[in-house]
């Protein structure tokens, strides 16, 4: 279909109010209104959606958009409509619909009144959805973020790659166009083959954003320097990434704490909840929203001035794709990654028992993370070199971290040397944590069990910190002279290059971290996890000195016998008799039997010496509907069920099945889990946490990953905890 180039500009004009195209759209357009395939690489803020939204407004018939989220096809279709000014023009077909909502959608679309038809590649799978497709005019197929047709791309969907057989059971010759932010040359041809398109016109932009700031720093008392950064950035609107959902809440409520409008959005969150949110942010009336990467894809909010990783994504191109949400209308976007290599080490830990193609997509998405995070060349000539393009590191402007504050360098060539011929020596049998605490000289349980404090390799290299045989390990992996195996649980071995490299040592650079210490605190509260606070401080801390008492004479450690959520509650609802005290959160009646004859002594002297006037009534603060699933999971650990079998019949996650399972023996009711800890954590491991809740200060898991280093998940700390509580303080 061949237009005149006023009679594209003038559509621009009458259907969004432009003068002119930005970038590539132009050509975009006249291609698709061509009748060729297109294929579109247009970062975010480009002004992808305009491309098929234009010609679909001029062509006959109705153009179906290919789209993975619900969310991002509402979106889309509230904006088109609000342009048009006609809600027939657009329409989403999903599982969100009833039958009447969906007959509307058809009749639209038999009358010609509808141009774009967004669909789920679920949804158009469906045969009565590609029959009625058959038997109407389809101008065009829209696949909006085509990266999820490939394995190697960030959010891969097994469902689009089998999009091409459905597109020709309803058409031959029916235009493509296929339109990504992120794609590797890698990913491009894969798209291209996947969607039979070899011949497509290819349309690809600079993946350059100049307007861009992107920093990474240690994750060194990350929430404070969270809280720091957002207050520097009052008023502005921002998005924080986590990880998990756990993560997002606990964020959200510290912002909060400290005065930030932030709010959580996360999959675990009811669909109204999530929209509301997502509205709020939108409509301005929330500063931040704090999200795992359920949230962003085709948000069109432009002026988002900073994005904030507290965890390092899975790979360059989510990094890539979520930073891309900052600064659309060409203003300030401040991009801060938060780096701990732990963090690599749990996602590859995701890798496990996946199959080995997986898992080597996996390790090597994840290598170009850990490469980005820890390199000193600019980072914006990294993220472009990645997608295929060139760029001049002096056009960089002090727009990264390492152009506006280069780290400082030094010579490493001894320090790995060490290194390689330690592992060497020790037959390559052993993991990161293990390596660094022997040759720091630091004796561990495991250490010990190998003999390995008797060899020359123990403290042969205690002159630098462990901080520095880590920088060491990983830069080693970088440079390609050990490899990691992922499918043995992180297993350190030499390649040909470090076998190379001992026979011959050459130069090695090694960064020094910047230093973030020493800055002002302002006013920030970091601790939440007390719910509203203890009411009554000098109870509270009378109630802290009984526990620490208390906590000698039995020999257990202070947060075994009441953890301080708990404290805080006593010294706000002040309970003086054990049926009081059982309604207190953490208190069940083993706890209140066991422990709680001194605790409500203290109270009933503290309330009559004080004249207190205590609340009338008691809030149960315990889920009355979740008596019945902790009675059910009592019983399965009885019968020795897997954990993982336990959650899965009541359709929770295993994080929901350990938080069920703390308030089981916070409460006092003891549960032998030791069938299960022997399956998934050795001997020795299991000793090794063991003693460190025995000698910690507080049962904090994240004060454990600190000191228990790489060696164990969140997860294995957590069921230690658990096993811990149960044998010392039930």
């Amino acid at each position: 279909m061949l237009v005149a180039e006023t009679t594209i500009k003038e559509a621009l004009q009458k259907y969004f109010g432009f003068n002119s195209f930005k970038g590539q759209q132009e050509a975009v357009v006249k291609n698709v209104l061509d009748g060729h395939h297109s294929f579109v690489i247009m970062p975010t803020g480009g002004g992808k959606s305009l491309c098929y939204q234009l010609p679909a407004l001029m062509m006959e018939g109705t153009a179906i958009v290919v789209s993975p989220l619900i969310a991002l096809m509402k979106n889309q279709v509230d904006a088109i409509r609000s342009t048009y000014g006609d809600d027939s023009v657009a329409h989403f077909l999903n599982s969100s619909l009833n039958k009447s909502e969906i007959q509307r959608v058809k009749k639209d679309v038999e009358d010609g009144k509808t141009k774009l038809l967004y669909v789920a590649p679920e949804s158009l799978n469906k045969q009565e959805n590609l029959d009625f497709l058959l038997e109407n005019k389809v101008s065009f197929f829209a696949i909006d973020e085509a990266h999820c047709i490939s394995e190697w791309g960030h959010d891969f969907r097994p469902e689009y790659r089998k999009l091409r057989p459905m597109i020709d059971s309803i058409g031959d010759h029916i235009p493509i166009i296929a339109l990504t932010a992120t794609a590797t040359p890698k990913v491009q041809q894969d798209i291209q083959k996947n969607l039979g398109m070899s011949d497509a016109t290819l349309f690809k932009s600079s993946f350059n954003r100049d307007n861009l700031y992107y920093e990474v720093r240690p994750k060194v008392n990350v929430e404070k320097e969270i809280i720091r950064f957002v207050k520097s950035h009052q008023g502005k609107s921002g998005i924080v990434y986590c990880l998990s959902r756990k993560k997002v809440e606990e964020i959200a409520q510290l912002l909060q704490v400290n005065g930030i409008n932030a709010l959580p959005y996360h999959a675990g969150l009811d669909a109204g909840m999530r929209a509301r949110h997502q509205d709020m942010f939108l409509m301005e009336e929330a500063e931040v929203i704090v999200a795992t990467i359920a949230f962003g894809m085709g948000i069109d909010k432009p002026d988002v001035r900073f994005v904030i990783h507290h965890d390092i994504p899975k790979s360059l191109e989510s990094y890539y794709q979520e930073t891309g949400r900052a600064g659309r209308d060409g203003g300030e976007g401040v991009c801060v990654a938060f780096y701990s290599y732990k963090d690599i080490e749990k996602l590859e830990k995701f890798l496990y028992g996946k199959p080995v193609s997986e898992q080597e997509i996996g390790r090597q998405l994840l290598g170009e993370m850990v490469s980005y995070a820890e390199t000193s060349v600019c980072r914006r000539k990294f993220v472009l070199h990645y997608f295929g393009e060139e760029y001049d590191e002096t056009s960089c402007s002090n727009m990264c971290d390492n152009c506006a504050n280069p780290r400082e360098k030094y010579e490493g060539k001894e320090i790995v040397n060490l290194l390689l011929k330690t592992i060497d020596d020790l037959k390559e049998k052993h993991k990161a944590k293990y390596l660094v605490n022997l040759l720091a000289g630091k004796l561990t349980n495991e250490i010990a069990t190998y003999k390995h404090d008797k060899i020359e390799w123990f403290a042969a290299g205690k002159e630098h910190s462990e901080a520095v045989w880590n920088a060491a390990i990983r830069q080693s992996v970088i440079k390609n002279l050990l490899y990691k195996e992922v499918e043995n649980y992180g297993i350190l071995r030499l390649t040909d290059a470090g076998r190379e490299f001992m026979k011959n040592p050459q130069s090695f650079t090694m960064l020094k971290e910047h230093d973030y210490s020493g800055m002002d605190d302002e006013e920030i509260t970091l601790n939440t996890k007390g719910g509203s606070g203890a009411a009554d401080e000098n109870l509270f801390a009378m109630l802290k000195d009984l526990r620490k008492k208390i906590s000698k004479e039995k020999g257990v450690p202070p947060f075994v016998i009441f953890q301080d959520p708990s404290l805080e509650e006593m010294a706000t609802q002040y309970p003086v008799n054990e049926e009081e005290l059982t309604k207190i959160s953490g208190v069940g009646q083993g706890k209140a039997g066991r422990y709680g004859k001194p605790f409500l002594q203290l109270i009933k002297t503290y309330v009559e010496e004080n004249d207190i006037e205590r609340p009338e009534d008691f809030v149960m603060k315990s889920v009355v509907n979740k008596s019945g699933l902790k009675v059910h999971i009592i019983m399965n650990i009885d019968r020795k069920m897997t954990l993982d079998a336990i959650a899965k019949a009541k359709g929770i996650s295993m994080e929901e099945m350990l938080d069920e399972m703390e308030s089981i023996v916070n409460s006092g009711t003891k549960l032998n889990i030791d069938y299960y800890l022997d399956e998934v954590m050795e001997e020795e491991s299991q000793e090794e946490v063991f003693d460190y809740f025995s000698e910690a200060e507080s049962d904090d898991i994240e004060e454990a990953l600190k000191e228990l280093g790489d060696s164990y998940s969140e997860e294995e700390l957590r069921l230690m905890r658990i096993k811990f509580y149960s044998e010392m303080g039930n």
